[in-house]
């Protein structure tokens, strides 16, 4: 389970890295301008829209069934079964793509209501989110077979697909003098990359001889369960992205430029979510699916456990930074071409508040699976429900004194409400408890946390006193702290773990950590 976590994580990462020179480029040719405002939402919309109905709510529906089906009548009914989820997929597809084309003003009147009033900001929303959101079909249908592959045990190309949307937005951003405006010339990479996902997973499934066949939709016993478990992961989605909707809907009301800011630093916060939270989900899911199905109930806790050590070691750090230096961060990283001083500055202020709710975020994933693996949709729904309503509450609360700010302080919080449920209905039902080595692990990781901070905190005071702030000085503090980081939380890593540390590094790498104690 360990090498796979790490493959994921390792494409994701390259992902990322190339969606931070995409994001580069996009502060340099949109900068927090109406054009950018408007380009975010129209990329949000369908991405909303495949957060509900695809990638969260079909992954933890779909892949413990298939794995059910697999385990028990073997993997060509398994694939019989995915045809004929993929029938109705496509059908739903293509009637929700039809009535969004058809009614997109009102589809972005009910997101991004504050740009009613500004006649070219929703113009041209409208006019690039009939441009981005035929991606959601094609996206749906990478869930599918990435769904699929995963399955079986093949992660790589599902992880690799968001290389080739980052690719495809740099790419057309290249070439936007070709195109009405950049926002344009971005809105089609978009697009096009969908097309570009859809042939990678594709040609994957094809070698692993499980592609997909179009059967008419006819509902099976496992159909039938499959709908039981999907609707209510759907709806557990649709409450994750009320918050998301919920910032797009309020910052539209804000000033020009918030939705930006809001947007640049929640990739901030995305990076450690999509390269550690996204992998270690996505194949703990899987493992712990098919250990629950062969009747391994020790050994599905085991990987839970592991997991979680493991995504609060790469993450920690990250909160660590993002909490003490989100000045440093975002004016080193993003002030260029149209991104000023002053835009990196609001950013920072969000990127500090989103911060406060990050190892909550990163830890929703592998607390969620422990009822997903077991068929158990409903009860995250019950923990996400809850939190939802604080969080909204909260916005509302705090989008007057704070602005922005407060839309992303709000977030952190609803975060960690739904993380404290999921903890406490899975402690109650006994299907989660830390064993002696959890207990040995994580207070010394906490730690290596304070450590981390202290340097962090320590060295940025001092190198501000020193070379000051702003322009090249902000890049010479990022290197310098991100090595004094880099020592100190490594230090004290092995000083607290003493000898078990290196030779646990070289089991992760071998990838034979999950089945160790």
């Amino acid at each position: 389970m360990i090498r796979s976590i790490f493959s994921v994580s390792a494409l994701t990462l390259v992902s990322r890295v190339i969606g931070f020179v995409r994001d580069l480029m996009l502060a340099n040719f949109l900068g927090a301008s109406a054009i950018s405002d408007a380009f975010n939402v129209a990329f949000r919309i369908p991405n909303h829209f495949r957060s509900i109905f695809a990638e969260g709510a079909f992954n933890a529906a779909f892949v413990p069934a298939f794995a059910k089906v697999a385990a028990q009548r073997g993997q060509d009914a398994a694939l019989v079964f995915a045809d004929r989820i993929f029938a109705y997929l496509m059908l739903a597809q293509l009637v929700l793509l039809g009535a969004a084309l058809v009614f997109m003003p009102a589809v972005v009147s009910l997101l991004a209501p504050g740009f009613v009033g500004d006649p070219a900001r929703f113009g041209l929303a409208v006019e690039l989110t009939r441009i981005t959101f035929p991606y959601l079909a094609f996206i749906s249908l990478v869930v599918l077979l990435g769904g699929v592959l995963n399955a079986v045990g093949r992660f790589a190309a599902p992880a690799a697909t968001a290389i080739l949307l980052n690719l495809a937005m740099i790419g057309t951003l290249l070439l936007s003098g070709y195109f009405p405006t950049a926002g344009h010339a971005v809105a089609w990479g978009v697009l096009i990359s969908g097309v570009l996902q859809f042939l990678l997973v594709a040609a994957d499934a094809l070698r692993a001889n499980v592609m997909l066949e179009f059967r008419l939709p006819k509902v099976t016993p496992e159909v039938k369960q499959f709908w039981t478990t999907f609707v209510p992961a759907a709806a557990g989605s649709a409450g994750s992205q009320i918050a998301v909707f919920a910032d797009t809907i309020i910052a539209s009301f804000l000033v020009e430029g918030a939705i930006t800011w809001l947007y640049f630093a929640d990739r901030m916060n995305q990076l450690p979510i999509g390269v550690i939270a996204v992998a270690v989900g996505t194949v703990l899911l899987s493992e712990m699916s098919r250990r629950i199905a062969a009747g391994d109930e020790a050994g599905a806790r085991h990987a839970q456990l592991r997991a979680i050590e493991l995504t609060l070691v790469f993450t920690l750090p990250a909160v660590a930074a993002f909490m003490i230096l989100p000045e440093t961060l975002m004016g080193a990283l993003f002030v260029h071409g149209k991104f000023t001083a002053a835009d990196a500055l609001q950013s920072a202020r969000a990127l500090s508040a989103y911060a406060f709710g990050l190892a909550a975020f990163v830890l929703i994933r592998a607390f969620t699976v422990t009822f997903h693996s077991r068929g158990d949709t409903r009860t995250p729904v019950i923990a996400m429900v809850v939190a939802i309503l604080i969080n909204i509450g909260l916005k509302l609360v705090l989008m007057q004194p704070l602005g922005h700010v407060g839309l992303a302080l709000a977030t952190g919080v609803g975060a960690w409400i739904n993380l404290i449920l999921l903890g406490w209905f899975a402690r109650r039902q006994g299907l989660i408890g830390l064993d002696d080595r959890a207990k040995r692990v994580l207070p010394r990781l906490f730690i290596a946390f304070a450590t981390l901070s202290a340097v962090l905190l320590g060295g940025s005071y001092g190198l501000k006193s020193l070379i000051g702030t702003g322009g090249g000085a902000d890049r010479i503090a990022l290197v310098v702290l991100m090595a004094l980081g880099a020592l100190a939380y490594g230090g004290a890593l092995i000083v607290l773990f003493g000898r078990e540390f290196i030779p646990e590094l070289k089991r992760l790498r071998r990838g034979v950590g999950a089945t160790e104690g």
